[in-house]
């Protein structure tokens, strides 16, 4: 059982759609019960940190998703929450990662969306390649909708460049994130997924 995680944010029908396409069983729930004893866990979103910050220690979930212990992946806000500051609405986030979320600056058109490039599929702190990127080429392209970014670290395991370069995807113990939408990014998204389900 695949739980994704229901938290008054955007994106988790689309995300449903996409695991239930590759053959898994999967459900959209805010239950901790559930959530702690599923296989994976996925914690998607579209929205505002802030406000979804708001709702996740109202409902205690702010502490069941830092704690878990199966792989769990963040999507696009997802990612971002598991950061340790946002400044899209100045909130401290869930601290998976140690890394800021900062604004765009405003020289190109924000918010970053379409189609963009991931590259340097690395995983540094492990010094191996990173396994979300298996069967992904270098240079791939992916869909992104976003206004805000995550800045590089230690723990990014991908790249882009909008602006400037910043975390496409990030890797943590069991924890991973792509600040890009793997749903909607087609036939190399569903790989990227496919990767993750099958850790």
């Amino acid at each position: 059982m695949i739980a994704i995680i229901k938290y008054n944010a955007g994106n988790t029908k689309s995300v449903f759609n996409a695991v239930t396409r590759l053959g898994y069983e999967a459900v959209i729930t805010d239950d901790f019960e559930v959530i702690k004893s599923a296989e994976k866990v996925i914690f998607p979103g579209v929205g505002e940190a802030s406000s979804a910050m708001k709702y996740l220690k109202e409902k205690g979930l702010d502490k069941i998703i830092k704690n878990l212990k199966q792989p769990t992946l963040g999507i696009c806000l997802g990612q971002q929450l598991m950061c340790e500051f946002s400044e899209e609405g100045n909130v401290d986030c869930l601290g998976i990662f140690p890394i800021q979320v900062k604004k765009f600056p405003a020289k190109d058109i924000v918010p970053h969306m379409g189609w963009n490039t991931i590259y340097d599929f690395q995983n540094v702190i492990y010094n191996l390649p990173a396994k979300l990127f298996d069967k992904v080429n270098t240079n791939s392209d992916v869909y992104y909708v976003h206004g805000y970014y995550c800045e590089l670290s230690n723990f990014t395991i991908a790249k882009t460049d909008y602006i400037l370069e910043f975390s496409a995807a990030l890797n943590k113990d069991n924890f991973y994130a792509t600040q890009f939408h793997p749903e909607k990014s087609a036939g190399i998204g569903e790989q990227i997924l496919k990767n993750f389900l099958e850790m």
